[in-house]
């Protein structure tokens, strides 16, 4: 008798207990499914949220940065019925006030995985490229650029400015530096002293001409002179820009030689994806930042039977091919030329070749072939976008 009341009171002392794990349970389920819907990739999406339980009530915490998002955990959760407490944070912070725009303001930004300078380089932007700002911390910022990609840049790397200033910008006269590397002056005299140096890509808002110089405006109001033999009006270049395979082909040997750098997307260094990104983008077109991203976007080229489906400018995805324990790996890409060459940041830019005849054929590349994607034919379509429409770009960020 006695051991059965026990029993009893073991039971009722039990069922609460059971409840707020089935509760937590189904919390974090939800959790999990609206995660993996909106911010899959973490790259490009923060979706960083935990819940926990306090006094009978569910604590969330975290931050996201995607509205959407929130919106549809918080209508998940409602239908529990549950009591609970939401200590989510909504990116931009609210301390950065109006100033959730950017520009950069160096030749080449490095941006960082963590917000300190011995962190790891994930990627890097050029100047006048145009990012949000989601928030600060210890003399850096946490932005997003033109791909999407989320990281953290210093201080000095770029220039918050208001929603108004951000419009002034995109309607603003500019102009694109062509050259692959090069300098500003602080007069219209390259004999003179230098602002800055310059890279493949730099935009900058024109002031005016002067001999054979364009007078510019870096986004912390700097005043330097270009040469104008390098530089392009900005609107007249996007606007005349159709490439073809022959075109992107020539943007990429500008680079021949130029060392690899992990995380590099300028002439100073390129890692393989940021050599392809930085090639499409001298020819108007914004490509996701890493090669796993990459091979998710354009059209899929037929490889199964060789390389005779390929034309110049095609995007070539090498790695590990999926296996009953293992995941497919793309931990690379190349840029297809024609007669089986293409050209890649290896350890340097340079052409390798499928041929097995061909003196700079490369077993190992051919051996890791994974696929091919077009990424002409399917701009503004397939996860491919121009800088004509980039919403970063035209305004509508």
């Amino acid at each position: 008798m006695i051991k059965n009341v026990m029993f009893f009171l073991f039971f009722l002392l039990c069922i609460p207990v059971m409840a707020q794990e089935d509760k937590m349970n189904s919390v974090n389920k939800i959790i999990d499914d609206v995660k993996n819907e909106f911010a899959p990739d973490k790259r490009v999406a923060i979706f960083q949220i935990e819940a926990k339980t306090d006094s009978g009530k569910v604590i969330f915490s975290g931050e996201t940065n995607l509205v959407s998002a929130k919106e549809k955990l918080t209508t998940l959760i409602n239908s529990l019925q549950i009591e609970y407490v939401d200590n989510i944070a909504l990116l931009p912070t609210a301390d950065l006030e109006d100033q959730i725009y950017g520009l950069v303001n160096l030749s080449v930004a490095n941006i960082r995985t963590q917000p300190d300078h011995p962190e790891e380089l994930s990627t890097q932007a050029l100047l006048g490229t145009p990012v949000k700002i989601l928030k600060k911390d210890s003399g850096f910022f946490l932005v997003q650029t033109p791909d999407e990609y989320i990281s953290w840049v210093d201080d000095a790397g770029i220039t918050p400015i208001s929603k108004l200033q951000y419009s002034e910008w995109v309607n603003s006269q500019k102009i694109i530096y062509l050259k692959e590397y090069g300098f500003s002056y602080s007069s219209a005299d390259n004999a003179s002293d230098r602002v800055s140096d310059l890279t493949a890509g730099n935009i900058l808002v024109k002031l005016g001409e002067e001999n054979n110089f364009i007078k510019v405006k870096y986004p912390d109001d700097r005043i330097a002179f270009i040469e104008k033999e390098y530089c392009k009006n900005y609107n007249d270049w996007l606007s005349e820009t159709k490439p073809s395979g022959s075109d992107i082909i020539a943007s990429a040997k500008k680079f021949m030689g130029i060392p690899y750098l992990w995380g590099g997307t300028s002439a100073k260094g390129m890692d393989c994806s940021g050599f392809t990104k930085t090639v499409y983008y001298l020819n108007g077109i914004v490509l996701a930042r890493d090669a796993s991203q990459q091979v998710n976007t354009g059209i899929l080229i037929d490889t199964e039977n060789g390389f005779d489906n390929l034309i110049a400018g095609d995007l070539l995805f090498f790695g590990s091919r999926a296996t009953e324990v293992k995941k497919e790996r793309v931990t690379h890409v190349a840029i297809y030329i024609g007669n089986y060459e293409f050209i890649h940041a290896a350890g340097r830019v340079k052409i390798n070749s499928f041929d097995k005849n061909a003196d700079n054929f490369s077993n190992y590349r051919l051996n890791g072939f994974i696929r091919a994607k077009r990424i002409l034919g399917s701009v503004d379509n397939a996860g491919v976008t121009s800088l004509l429409k980039n919403k970063y770009y035209n305004g509508e960020l």
